[in-house]
């Protein structure tokens, strides 16, 4: 009896690595659980990078079932991770954020932007990534580790294609100068970077919509900025771990995360863009089209990721 119970109580976990704030986890699980009372959600909260490696790691006898909230670029590439599933919902995502793998869903767009403390940044004009090579600011400025945060990276591709003008080798030579009014300051994960912006800590952060919007929102004397030079709009994904003990819970919990109630969730209640159409609309963000949108060549990300996570490094490191 007791074998039988245990049994069945594996059977009705799920297992989730998240690098999502807490805000967003809570309102997203606490749905899925009304729906299914019966599955026991348990949340793993790491940086992106460090989640990958124990799915790595952990390959011969997963432990997570699903990994949910890395960007696009930072999983495009290790596509033998995940299991093959395309939700039904899927049929009602947006056109460009499909499920186009079989075993990578979109969950929501996040665009990268520029965190800026009112308190700090006195008469200091901050419109775009040049205006960050003041030397006013060196040393007020924070920006993640790219190879441990997902929402760093995307700054870093952001960057190489919004000062190279859609040439990323081109926009090394800001990436280098970067690096020297970073004054040797690193976080090591996303969150370090608009807490550390809101704390009164740095100036200004690289961060991402969602999270300067909701200090913007609890009070924090923040204000975000869509960079002039152009800003990507890259999606997080929700993935199913390769030979997941937890499957049917996994897909289901995709299937929740594509609902109209999760989406309409996203935009009303965790200033996130959704990824199905015709949602509910967010009181205080602004429309995608008065962004200055730019986008990247995912083949030229996917077969440079390693090597320009390297160079920065290489750059960073040599200051």
């Amino acid at each position: 009896m007791q074998n039988d119970t245990a049994t069945q109580k594996d059977e009705n976990s799920l297992v989730i690595y998240t690098p999502h704030p807490e805000k967003l986890i809570n309102n997203i699980v606490n749905g899925f659980e009304a729906q299914n009372p019966d599955i026991k959600v348990d949340v793993i909260t790491a940086v992106t990078g460090e989640l990958i490696k124990r799915i790595e790691v952990e390959k011969n006898n997963p432990v997570a079932d699903i990994l949910w909230g890395p960007s696009l670029n930072g999983v495009r590439y290790k596509a033998d991770l995940f299991e093959t599933y395309v939700s039904t919902n899927d049929a009602n995502v947006m056109e460009g954020l499909k499920n186009a793998e079989g075993s990578i869903s979109r969950f929501s767009q996040v665009p990268s932007i520029l965190i800026i403390n009112t308190n700090l940044i006195g008469n200091i004009k901050v419109e775009g990534y040049e205006d960050l090579l003041n030397p006013e600011l060196k040393g007020k400025i924070i920006f993640a580790d790219p190879s441990a945060s997902s929402s760093a990276f995307e700054h870093l591709v952001n960057i190489l294609y919004a000062i190279g003008k859609g040439d990323p080798e081109q926009g090394w030579d800001y990436v280098d100068k970067l690096c020297a009014n970073l004054d040797g300051k690193l976080a090591s994960g996303s969150s370090g970077v608009y807490k550390g912006v809101a704390d009164g800590e740095y100036a200004v952060g690289l961060t991402y919509e969602e999270a300067g919007i909701t200090y913007m929102q609890s009070g924090s004397p923040v204000k975000i900025v869509y960079m002039k030079e152009g800003v990507r709009s890259t999606p997080d994904v929700i993935c199913i771990v390769k030979n997941a003990k937890h499957i049917d819970n996994a897909k289901k919990f995709v299937d929740y995360c594509l609902t109209l109630e999760a989406q309409n969730m996203l935009a009303k209640d965790l200033n996130r863009r959704p990824v199905r159409g015709n949602t509910d609309k967010s009181d205080i963000m602004i429309p995608m089209e008065q962004i200055n949108i730019i986008v990247e060549d995912p083949a030229v990300v996917e077969a440079n990721t390693k090597k320009w996570l390297d160079k920065f490094k290489e750059l960073f490191t040599s200051y």
